[in-house]
């Protein structure tokens, strides 16, 4: 009897030391798949500190680049701390300024003023790529406008602060006079968009609804098939071949 005790107790030890065993080869093969990220995820490059840094750092053109061009760029400047387009271009292409990073999510703000008669905007999620001649055709824009002094007739989603072409501003709009410096702030943060013009929401949207992909459809951007398709991009700046002044341009990545 003693003897069976102890050929039982042997036993059951022998049992505990493997099952022991196999919980640590588990835990280690699981170990790797937990900690290694996988190739392009986005994670591994996105800021989530939360800080917001200056995107034009009112000194220089650093950090920016001509739309599908290398090399020096000459239709715009910097002049008592703002970015300035000078109006060289005879349309609404070959003059665009883009950023040299690409933004998924992210908080933009900035200030912005134009000349009588101006025309221009900002744009997000810009592809470069030689078969397009502007970052109109992939990125949404944020207008930036004369409202009063342009010499064509506008439709309400051309005005300042409209997603171009697309939603119009609403009521809450209030546009400083030209020459004088406004605000503005684009949020985009999965799909989910918002205007804000002198301390107000005046458009919101969201590019997952029904009413966008709609819009986006039956709108002007139906001819443009790329038009944001992108969710990761550059920001640009339009020049539409008048003078628009940006100066504390910042983005903080969400």
């Amino acid at each position: 009897m003693k003897k069976q005790f102890i050929l039982a107790s042997l036993f059951a030890l022998g049992s505990a030391v493997v099952s022991c065993n196999q919980g640590t080869k588990t835990e280690s093969t699981e170990t790797p798949t937990t900690e290694t990220a996988p190739a392009g995820d986005s994670t591994a490059t996105t800021n989530t500190s939360g800080e917001a840094v200056d995107l034009f750092d009112g000194k220089s053109l650093a950090g920016w680049h001509g739309y599908n061009k290398t090399g020096e760029v000459k239709n715009w400047t910097v002049e008592d701390g703002a970015l300035v387009c000078l109006g060289a271009a005879k349309d609404a292409h070959g003059g665009d300024l883009v950023s040299d990073k690409q933004y998924s999510n992210f908080e933009l703000t900035w200030e912005w003023k134009v000349d009588k008669g101006s025309n221009s905007g900002v744009m997000y999620h810009v592809v470069e790529d030689k078969k397009y001649q502007a970052p109109y055709e992939t990125g949404p824009e944020y207008q930036v406008m004369d409202d009063i002094g342009f010499p064509e007739k506008l439709e309400n989603w051309q005005l300042a602060g409209a997603d171009y072409a697309m939603f119009p501003a609403n009521e809450k709009k209030k546009l400083k006079p030209v020459g004088e410096w406004n605000t503005s702030k684009i949020i985009y943060n999965n799909g989910h968009v918002e205007h804000w013009l002198n301390g107000e929401k005046i458009v919101e949207f969201d590019r997952n609804s029904e009413a966008w992909k709609k819009q986006r459809a039956e709108g002007k951007w139906k001819d443009y098939p790329d038009y944001a398709k992108a969710t990761t991009g550059y920001i640009a700046l339009q020049d539409h071949g008048n003078k628009a002044y940006y100066r504390n341009m910042k983005i903080k990545e969400l």
